[in-house]
């Protein structure tokens, strides 16, 4: 038996020049994603993966916890329409920023809180955002600010995913202080949603 390869390969991006980007990695990118896209000024989103080191990660990969991404979404923005601030502002209120590498029952460092900042007026901007969010937090916020590096589209099947299906969210109902129970994981990447849904969906079968 051949054992089948799983391929993807990240696609060219056209940018207008009057339109910025930046990238958040914010536990399960669906929800993320679609949370994004309703804001007036975003002018497109991709889903992908960033912040490791493998080149043109699976999904596969990126749930193993070997490839060092985060699950992240990249946000093409119009700066005359909304600012980088007030995308923080949505990043912050879309997931919980104070735990480390997970996002409810989402487990793993693909998971983890992250701002990939593409020069130094945004990284100012995200350490100013993180600084005034944290003086309404009991928890400390554990968000990392890192210099934005290759970001790899994930598969088709991942982009604008709750919206094909008509949803609008898949994040658990968490408040960003409240405890979570501890969840034991036999994935060494950690579990998601989508890993899940797929099992799910197998047992159906």
């Amino acid at each position: 038996m051949v054992a089948s390869i799983e391929w993807n390969i990240a696609a060219p991006r056209l940018v207008l020049d009057s339109v910025s980007q930046a990238t958040f990695g914010a536990g399960c990118f669906w929800g993320v994603e679609a949370a994004f896209r309703q804001i007036p000024g975003v002018t497109a989103t991709t889903v992908g993966y960033t912040g490791g080191t493998t080149e043109n990660p699976s999904y596969r990969q990126v749930c193993s916890g070997n490839s060092g991404h985060a699950e992240a979404v990249q946000v093409d923005f119009d700066p005359a329409k909304v600012t980088y601030e007030q995308l923080l502002d949505v990043f912050w209120a879309n997931h919980d920023p104070t735990t480390v590498n997970r996002q409810g029952w989402d487990l793993g460092s693909q998971c983890r809180s992250a701002i990939f900042v593409n020069d130094p007026a945004q990284e100012a901007a995200a350490k100013a955002s993180l600084q005034a969010r944290q003086e309404t937090r009991r928890k400390p916020i554990v968000t990392e600010i890192t210099p934005a590096s290759a970001f790899y589209p994930a598969e088709n099947y991942h982009q604008q995913y709750l919206e094909k299906r008509g949803q609008a969210s898949c994040h658990v109902g968490l408040k960003p202080d409240q405890s979570l129970i501890d969840v034991e994981s036999n994935v060494q990447g950690g579990t998601s949603l989508w890993q899940k849904l797929s099992k799910i969906g197998s047992s159906k079968t």
